[in-house]
């Protein structure tokens, strides 16, 4: 068995009664949350008398008094104690090492394995109280590993303990390691579901999707490293590391992947492609896979893409007032086109779904052209891109105008030869949807120039522009608001001039966090727009070549509200945070 690391190598001096003291007794952790500017002095002073006069600790007292939340407390017991504070919202969590330890006693001493090093023969542990020497002792001896104490918030430890166990990795890792041959077994097809079913690894991925819907992530990253292979998980838009799990398993986890995705489990050395459906309890998602070849072996994402629940309308997606009456105006026209604009991953396809769920009956042919197809929509005529085939968005296009469509729906217009096309149809009566690459709705115009597209078409043909972002929506149980900083106020007035009409003093919002929300203060996202219908003092603008610095101050001038002040309007109301406009408005 290892010797018991000593206290003294984490900054803590062991003390008779099994709790370890504070390395520097002339400082107390009241003046650490001073230097820290979370205390004032005088705080400070009445903290340490009533320290003697009631017999208190002082972090009872702390606590007791509320002007410091939890996790500002563990940091600072953390920076006192010189002991490493650990975020377990972002800390990946590896299934071998929990493992290691049974949940009973991590639920006995509140503590969580986070890593083991079989090198060093050293285990992370996260602890709720990590100057509890004998809780350190136990696990020593318990594990035959040195325990690296971190500290945390004791109440996201509590909930990430009981989650974490209940996903039931360990046992599957377990199982897995102890599989010397695994990923060298031939598979017969024929009996593929049993393997599914009871393998430990294709278990360990039933898990990892269970997981994945159980979060609400849209995307799954398996990525294999030089030690390990990381788990992340895309929720809200951002990338969260969930699990470690050791490397030597990585090729088995990805073949059974491959396996269920369709793909060839023996050709490793070119990108693949793959789809399959996943059902967990009530929900059921179809899962995009695509694998690519990197350094240290084959890294897997999949896309989540829900099957439950229908398509959201326009206002629930955040589009409202002027926007929302200028789009549906275009939205009504029987011809002309619609552009939808913005970054990958800004929300632009559900928009346009959205878009076709409000215009979709009987009474109108609707064919779309995607690549790929992300939601199957009833009612309406969905294309899948195959460039292998020769079916591309000009191809497929040129083919739309023989099937007597009355709308059209391009998934992206890349080129100027399916730009022309688009153009094409909708001169001759057709309503077409269609997205572009471009960072503002205004920029929408030159880049169709650029592309060989003619002015006096465009400026004739395309009837609205819309430009949009997705921001995370504050989770509304734990918000809270606060009265921001001079500089963010006078920063607001500025940008949303005649539209400014908070009252003073100015209050914002932002999530306290809580165990519903990872701890984040986040729940779902919403949009935030700039609409910007093609008037025709914006049409000439566009026709003269006219930059779209000049088409942006038009449309602002006309009345179109862009989409940094439709995000400030949304974090007045308590929607979404001022800081998640600035990430993803802020030029």
């Amino acid at each position: 068995m290892p010797a018991i690391a000593s206290p003294a190598q984490n900054g803590v001096s062991a003390s008779t009664n099994g709790v370890a003291q504070p390395v520097d007794s002339a400082s107390t952790l009241a003046d650490v949350l001073v230097s820290q500017g979370l205390l004032k002095k005088e705080q400070a002073e009445a903290i340490k008398l009533q320290e003697l006069q009631e017999g208190k600790t002082q972090e009872e007292i702390i606590q007791a008094l509320g002007t410091v939340n939890e996790e500002q407390l563990a940091r600072a017991k953390a920076s006192f104690y010189n002991i490493p504070f650990l975020d377990l919202n972002q800390a990946p969590i590896s299934p071998e090492a929990l493992a290691v330890l049974p949940q009973s006693v991590a639920a006995r001493f509140s503590v969580l394995p986070i890593s083991v090093n079989r090198e060093k023969n050293t285990l992370d542990l996260a602890m709720a109280n990590p100057l509890d020497l004998s809780a350190n002792e136990f696990v020593e001896q318990k594990t035959n590993l040195r325990v690296n104490p971190l500290a945390v918030v004791p109440s996201l430890l509590a909930k990430i303990l009981t989650e974490r166990y209940s996903i039931g990795l360990a046992e599957e890792v377990t199982s897995a390691l102890k599989e010397t041959d695994i990923g060298e077994k031939t598979i017969d097809l024929s009996k593929l579901s049993e393997i599914i079913s009871e393998a430990p690894i294709a278990r360990i991925v039933k898990e990892l999707l269970a997981f994945a819907v159980k979060a609400r992530a849209s995307d799954i990253h398996i990525e294999p490293e030089e030690k390990q292979t990381r788990v992340r998980y895309r929720i809200d838009g951002i990338l969260q590391e969930k699990f470690t799990m050791p490397r030597q398993f990585h090729d088995a986890l990805i073949s059974r992947i491959k396996i269920l995705g369709g793909m060839k489990i023996d050709e490793k050395r070119i990108p693949q492609d793959g789809r399959f459906s996943f059902k967990s309890g009530l929900e059921e998602v179809d899962l995009r896979v695509s694998s690519l070849p990197i350094v240290y072996g084959e890294k897997i994402v999949m896309r989540l893409l829900k099957k439950t629940g229908g398509v959201p309308d326009l206002p629930d997606l955040g589009l409202r007032g002027r926007a929302l009456k200028n789009l549906q105006d275009a939205i009504l026209r029987p011809h002309g086109i619609i552009l939808v604009t913005g970054p990958t991953g800004s929300g632009k396809t559900t928009t346009l779904y959205s878009v076709l769920s409000k215009i979709n009956t009987p009474k109108v042919n609707i064919l779309t052209l995607e690549d790929p197809v992300e939601y199957k929509m009833a009612g309406v005529n969905q294309v899948q891109i195959n460039a292998d085939a020769g079916l591309t968005f000009a191809t497929g296009l040129r083919s739309f105008l023989r099937q007597d469509p009355n709308i059209i729906m391009v998934g992206e217009i890349r080129d100027q030869e399916t730009a022309q096309l688009a153009i094409q149809a909708s001169l001759t009566g057709h309503l077409v949807f269609a997205t572009l690459h471009t960072n503002s709705a205004a920029g929408a115009l030159p880049r169709l120039v650029d592309m060989g597209a003619e002015p006096f078409l465009i400026a004739s043909t395309i009837t609205c522009i819309l430009a949009q972002r997705v921001c995370r929506k504050i989770h509304e149980p734990c918000r809270e608001d606060y009265t921001p900083e001079a500089p963010v106020v006078e920063d607001m007035k500025k940008t949303l001039g005649n539209l400014w009409s908070a009252k003073d003093p100015v209050k914002l919002y932002k999530g306290k966090g809580d165990q519903e929300d990872g701890n984040t203060g986040y729940m779902g996202r919403v949009g935030i727009y700039e609409v910007m219908p093609i008037t025709e003092k914006i049409g000439r603008l566009a026709i003269a070549r006219e930059s779209a610095e000049s088409i942006q101050k038009q449309a602002e001038e006309e009345g179109m509200i862009t989409m940094k002040q439709d995000g400030y309007l949304k974090a007045l109301d308590g929607i979404t945070t001022i800081e998640e406009v600035l990430r993803v408005a802020q030029e």
